[in-house]
Formats: structure tokens, sequence, C-alpha cells
């Protein structure tokens, strides 16, 4: 499915907000796409560039969910086979990404936004960048570019990461950075997987993906994306990157990162420019949901995991919240170990029962005023390298203190009640003739 036919889907069920009057790319955008979160919204009229923009697009598992056309209970275990049972992806000769080619390019052509008052510069948030290495093969997953010509950005370039590798390997690494995906595509991208796999074989599993060889660089790319910037980047080519608002919702520093110098545009005809706003909800889900199966996993290789968590009070990535089935009296302890082996950014685990709803905060916090103790519930591990989003880590090498809290009611409770007791049920018709709920 199209970005376009998604958008009318939508419509149809009166979940598009359109709005057409004249909008400036620099903060109105943003702006709007914030105080109308987690609507989504199509600008018809950007003052700056010939091209639409969309934005707050899959701003929870339910909008995700409701693509798939599966429930939100069933996103762990689709995104677990679509891992499983990745596929190559069909290759076309000719695709609607490719319609319109920009040559040379213009990156002042596109409604890329700047979304904050400190920003460095305009940002694309959204692009799924695509590589590849000779030994290693293709390798697609998020960078943010921050343009500072009409031809060149610089690249936010985490360290560690497979296009690191890729880069630090290679020195020169030809890339297309795709604008206005599938939430597949968007999805498979932000997982974290051994080297050497083709996310876009997962996010074909998801749902069927062609792709097509791109117009200047040797790599395949999704056949229905909106944009498609091909260029290359350059290890010992460096600018100045930053600040930009992150997914805490706090500035990240300057840094200087290598340089994206584009080729070549390509576009559909009629494209529409998909906005990611950072720190927001859109921004959370796509970065927490994909490390949730990987948390599952690790957790129920020692335990029964019944669901996770990855919740967007912890900045959709420094926290995560467990929901197991306890059958010892250690389970709890052995889920906190598990969880953090799955996702390694994690700052604090927090391990529920079942008759915990995870997505309810109120629920959590009254576990653990119910059912926790600092002395033998809380476990806290020696520091070691965190996250470089965590605002309060170590400058230097990122180390933080993880901690665990096990929220889990004792098997044995010794006479007391670890239970919300049940209130009784009445058909409130028979009092409120006029209730509807």
């Amino acid at each position: 499915m199209s970005l376009l036919e998604y958008l009318t889907r939508l419509e149809m069920r009166r979940g598009l907000r359109r709005i057409s009057a004249p909008i400036s790319k620099t903060y109105e955008i943003a702006a709007v796409l914030k105080q109308l979160e987690p609507q989504p919204v199509l600008f018809e009229q950007v003052r700056e560039s010939p091209f639409r923009v969309a934005g707050n697009l899959f701003c929870g598992k339910p909008a995700f969910a409701d693509y798939f056309e599966i429930p939100v209970t069933q996103i762990i275990p689709f995104m677990t086979r679509a891992i499983a049972n990745r596929a190559p992806c069909p290759v076309v000769e000719r695709a609607p990404c490719q319609e319109v080619v920009i040559d040379p390019p213009d990156l002042d052509l596109l409604p890329i936004l700047r979304h904050c008052e400190q920003d460095g510069g305009n940002y694309i948030s959204s692009g799924v960048v695509i590589a590849r290495h000779p030994v290693y093969g293709q390798n697609a997953d998020f960078h943010r570019c921050m343009q500072f010509s009409p031809n060149q950005m610089a690249m936010r370039i985490v360290r560690s990461r497979h296009f690191d590798t890729f880069l630090r390997d290679l020195e020169t690494l030809d890339v297309a950075v795709c604008i206005g995906n599938p939430p597949n595509v968007l999805a498979a991208a932000a997982t974290s997987i051994e080297i050497g796999v083709d996310e876009l074989e997962i996010a074909n599993a998801m749902q069927p993906l062609e792709v097509v060889r791109a117009k200047t660089v040797d790599l395949l790319v999704p056949a229905e994306a909106e944009f498609v910037l091909e260029g290359t980047v350059y290890l010992n080519r460096l600018h100045a990157e930053g600040p930009f608002v992150d997914l805490t919702e706090t500035y990240d520093i300057v840094r200087h990162e290598p340089v994206l110098e584009i080729k070549a545009i390509t576009h559909r005809r009629d494209a529409i420019w998909q906005a990611l706003l950072p720190g927001a909800l859109e921004h959370k889900l796509l970065m927490g949901m994909p490390r949730e199966p990987t948390i599952f996993q690790k957790v129920n290789e020692v335990t029964r995991c019944l669901d996770v968590n990855v919740n967007p009070g912890g900045c959709s990535w420094l926290h995560a919240i467990v929901q197991i089935d306890k059958q010892h009296e250690d389970d709890g302890m052995k889920a906190i170990q598990a969880a953090f082996a799955g996702h390694r950014s994690c700052k604090h685990v927090f391990v529920v029962d079942p008759d915990i709803d995870i997505y309810d905060p109120l629920a959590v916090e009254w576990a653990m005023a119910t059912r926790f103790q600092g002395d033998r519930c809380m476990h806290v591990f020696d520091k070691s390298p965190g996250s470089s989003l965590d605002p309060s880590a170590s400058s230097d090498d990122h180390a933080t203190t993880r901690v665990g809290f096990d929220l889990t009611k004792p098997l044995d409770p010794r006479g007391k009640s670890f239970d919300k007791a049940p209130f009784p049920q009445v058909d409130l018709q028979r009092f409120l003739p006029d209730w509807d709920g």
C-alpha cells in the first residue's frame, strides 16, 4: 500500500486532517503536528516547496496494527514471525519512486523541515538509509540528516551500528535515503538484528515489498517509496551536525559527522513528503516497538513472557515493562536480566504479573506500591555502557546504572492479599435509562 493509498483510507475513516492554508516548512509544520498529535495530518500547500507533507501517521500501536489489520496484541508475534521468515524482495524494472528524476539534485526543492528553534538546520528524520557492504550485503536503518547546502547533508552515525561498520571498512559508502515508506519498511529498518541481514527482507515478510535498482548507486530501494535521495557518505569529510531534539525530547549535542553528498533525487509524480516529528509519539513508536520482540524472545527463554511494552514514558527506549506468568520465585529476577540482554540500551526494567495492564501507568505504579520492597525486589547492576540518548549517562562513555524492579507478587502470599478486590457489576440502564456506555 502506497502512502497516498493509506492516506485515502484514513480519510475515508475520517482519520485524516487536511490543511490547505499555506504553511512554512520552518517551524510551522512541526508546530501544527505537535499540537494535533496523534491526529494524522496532510499539508497541501507548503510555501517553500511544490510537494505536500504528511505527518503523525503512526503515533501509536493501534495505528500500526490497523495498517496491517491485526490486533494490537499480535504486534510482537507478527514482527517476530517476520524476522524468522524473512524473504528476498522481488526486483522490478520500473517503479513509482523513479517516475521523476532530479539531476542535478537540489535539496532546496524538498520540504525538509526545521522542527525547533535551536535546530542546527533542516532535518530529514524519517529517512530509511540503505547501504551495501561487499561481505555483509545490504543494510537498512535510520540516520538523521541535516542539510547544509543544496546537495550536501551531515549524517548522524551512531558508533558500533552496522552502518558505522560499513563506513569504517570502506571509507566511502554509496547510500539511498528513502522517504515516504510504508510501516513494514519503517519497522524493519528499526529492528536490531545480526549484521548481514537485509532488513528489507523482514519488511517483505510483513507485507509484500517490491524493490528497484537505484539510478546512480548499486542499491535496491523500495519501489513504492515517495522519494529516494541517492548519494555517497564520506568517512573523512566531516561537518558540524546539531543541535537536534532527540528521542528524550531534549537537545542532542553538536558533533562533527560524515558528509553525505547527494548525486540524484528520484520521486513519484505526485510525491508526498513524510514528516517524522523528533521526540514525539511517532518517533517513539518506531524506536521502541521494534525492540519489544527481542526482549520478548530473551525473556521467554527463562520464563513465560506474556507481553512487553517499551513505553513512551521511558522515552520508548530507556524503560521496558515486561509481563510474565510467574512460576518460580526467582522468575522476576531472571526476566529482568533477560530483558536487559534483549535491549542493551535499556536503563530500567519493570516486571509485572498477568493482572497488571502494562499499557496503564497507574496500574504499573499500583503494582510497585503494593507488591514491591526495595531491599529484596530491586536489582541494581554495575555501571556499564548505556545509551547516548540518556542525558544522565556519563558524557564520555555513556555509562549508566541499570536497575530492575520486580513488581510481581510472591507465590506464597503468607495470608496477605495482593489482588484488587472486584466490585459487583450491574446493568446501569436499569438505573440510568439514557446510559449508552
